[in-house]
């Protein structure tokens, strides 16, 4: 990763703010690429926070500074975005519909821009009654697509108003999908549409069908052969995290025998652990599949594990 040293008299984000994507020019390479789902963070110091970072730089080209996730309110995107950036780790800078209206995006993004951040990531968001504030208002003033779309306005410098500004940012639009929801043979085309508008790579939805996978992965690669696809692989302490995502999360369909294999095993944890493993090999042997977007609910120590179990080497012994 360039980690190029602010000159003189600026700001550490003021010394990457005219740098493009990163991770763009990660996807225009023959190198895998990992992201990471960031944790959530409620309180602290950013002390903490760099901690989590410095365990992850080694390992991982991109993190997920998520939106409010599970329709849950933590620190805000763009804070943990600008911080990740500061303290090394390209930020990719996830923005929900279920909250903000058209200007609150275009807000977001331009103040995220104003320190470097460059990723950009829209995407509809977990319904409010998923959270813990179901009485919260819905949003939705435009979907996924439209979202898309204003960030590539953007991108060309003006607002939706028609109102123009000066350097604008130079952003890497990304989206996300969902290759396991019914109606199955349309998520594809979904994917066009959101090309279309605008995005230039995919993070997946997490998905327990490695069938229903490689269909979409075969069809989006049709239509789109350079399009970065990175499905998601979810680490889990066993068969009740399996069983609660079943249940609660929408958009995600376990079947029954996965999540019985694990529950009868000697040690679920281990289970669970081969489980992902068996999903992150899958997914990179699949043609359009650039790599694994990365969700650990374990914390200790089984995702470095996974990592080098999948030929991964970390940086600090000689990737670059």
């Amino acid at each position: 990763m360039d980690r190029r040293k602010p000159r003189a008299g600026e700001s550490a984000s003021e010394g990457v703010s005219n740098f493009p994507s990163r991770l763009a020019e990660r996807f225009s390479t023959s190198e895998r690429v990992f992201t990471i789902e960031f944790p959530s963070i409620d309180g602290g110091h950013l002390s903490d926070l760099k901690s989590r970072v410095d365990d992850l730089l080694p390992w991982f080209d991109a993190a997920n500074a998520t939106d409010s996730p599970a329709a849950h309110a933590h620190a805000s995107n763009v804070a943990i975005a600008i911080a990740l950036q500061q303290f090394g780790l390209e930020p990719i800078l996830q923005v929900v519909c279920r909250d903000k209206n058209r200007i609150a995006i275009q807000s977001d993004i331009m103040g995220a821009a104003l320190h470097g951040v460059r990723n950009i990531e829209l995407l509809t968001g977990d319904d409010v009654i998923a959270g813990d504030e179901p009485e919260a208002r819905r949003v939705f003033d435009v979907d996924s697509a439209q979202a898309i779309k204003i960030a590539a306005t953007l991108k060309e410098g003006r607002y939706l108003s028609g109102r123009k500004f000066s350097d604008a940012p130079d952003l890497f639009i990304g989206a996300v999908e969902n290759a396991a929801a019914p109606p199955l043979e349309y998520r594809a085309e979904r994917v066009s549409k959101k090309v279309s508008a605008g995005a230039r790579f995919f993070q997946l939805q997490i998905c327990f069908h490695g069938d229903r996978l490689e269909k979409f992965v075969s069809a989006v690669n049709s239509n789109h052969p350079t399009l970065p696809l990175l499905p998601t692989v979810v680490l889990v302490k066993g068969a009740r995290a399996l069983k609660f995502m079943n249940e609660n999360v929408a958009g995600i369909d376990i079947p029954a025998e996965i999540i019985a294999q694990v529950e009868r095993s000697s040690d679920p944890k281990e289970a669970a652990y081969q489980l992902a493993r068996a999903q992150a090999e899958h997914a990179l042997s699949l043609p359009g599949v650039r790599g694994i977007h990365f969700t650990d609910f374990c914390h200790d120590g089984s995702l470095v594990r996974l990592m080098r179990d999948i030929g991964v080497t970390p940086r600090s012994a000689g990737k670059n």
